[in-house]
């Protein structure tokens, strides 16, 4: 009898916090398609980043509700947790040949200068440690899908989750249509380094695939491998800053640090990638779990844009812009010279 209530006690609370769920997830995914639907005529912006602007003005006005909340926190980190898995079923290990070495080596130094930096400006600044990680990760490998991925292993809160994500969509829209702009006056038409270029600063995949196609086809798809090959280092970046996570909170306090959690995602977006590079999963297969996380990131984003907080965000002020322009700044300049003397 006991054993009946409990099944029958769980069932209702499962249902339940199903029913809160739904008002704030269909909220995101109306945003979401919203989104697409203007992106498919505004291709240079692209829905990603018109979700997370979306989601920001109606999370700020009507969509401000309770009724909303369970949702909107479902979509942006369980359906990005989704995201990032299926992301990994679409990246090879192959991927890096088709750079050769000094392609490789060119996105590892302009990861490592990136995170440096913005580890080093957000202390000047006075930011947060977990805040800078999120800057770091963010600009550094993938935008929002990396700074939800390593938002967990150093215990940010939601604030400092929800306003990187916005600080570094902004500046990685504002880029998309700058870098191009540079590259055509320091490359020309070179291939090669106007990818790189672009590849190996903006944030996420389809800023880069927007700001390439805004100089030619073949541009778009070597910038998109230059990209690609940021976010299979992604695993890598994560459990670094987890290291230091753990043992800034060693010294801190005095104390040992608990042991770095490794979000399952984390290890399934690892697993999926091995898999597909061993030949597990056929391209077909791949095109499809592309499709699903790019749908998956869309809605996730419009959650993330609703839940953050515009007075939270104003708060941030000269000194968010400071510290994106920066990092922007700086990203450009490392880029441009280790093209100079790598490709």
């Amino acid at each position: 009898m006991e054993l009946e209530l409990a099944k029958s006690t769980r069932r209702i609370v499962k249902k339940s916090k199903v029913v809160r769920i739904l008002p704030g997830l269909f909220a995101c995914m109306l945003i979401a398609w919203i989104a697409k639907f203007i992106g498919n005529y505004v291709p240079s912006l692209g829905g990603a980043s018109i979700a997370i602007f979306l989601g920001m003005a109606v999370g700020n006005t009507f969509g401000n509700k309770e009724i909303f909340a369970t949702g909107t926190k479902f979509a942006e980190s369980d359906l990005l947790s989704y995201s990032i898995v299926l992301l990994g079923g679409t990246l090879s290990a192959q991927t890096l040949l088709k750079l050769g070495g000094s392609g490789v080596l060119f996105i590892v130094l302009q990861m490592l200068i990136t995170i440096v930096f913005a580890l080093i400006l957000g202390k000047k600044l006075g930011y947060s440690e977990n805040f800078r990680f999120l800057m770091a990760s963010g600009n550094a490998v993938c935008g929002s899908s990396a700074i939800a991925a390593t938002a967990p292993v150093v215990e940010a809160n939601d604030d400092e989750r929800g306003i990187a994500i916005t600080i570094v969509n902004v500046t990685g829209t504002v880029l998309m249509f700058v870098l191009p702009f540079i590259a055509g006056l320091i490359y020309s038409t070179d291939t090669i380094k106007t990818s790189a270029l672009i590849g190996g600063v903006l944030q996420s995949v389809g800023q880069v695939v927007a700001s390439g196609s805004l100089v030619n086809e073949h541009v778009k798809d070597l910038a998109t491998i230059f990209k690609i090959v940021r976010i299979i280092f992604l695993v890598f970046v994560v459990l670094s800053f987890g290291t230091m996570k753990k043992k800034s909170s060693k010294q801190n306090s005095g104390k040992s640090g608990s042991k770095i959690k490794v979000p399952w995602y984390v290890i399934g977006f690892f697993i999926m990638c091995t898999l597909f590079s061993v030949g597990v999963f056929s391209t077909e297969v791949s095109k499809v779990f592309k499709l699903i996380s790019n749908n998956f990131e869309i809605i996730a984003l419009a959650g993330i844009g609703m839940r953050v907080n515009f007075r939270h965000l104003i708060k941030q002020g000269a000194k968010a812009s400071i510290y994106a322009g920066g990092i922007a700044i700086i990203q450009i300049i490392s880029a441009v010279v280790l093209i100079k003397v790598l490709l």
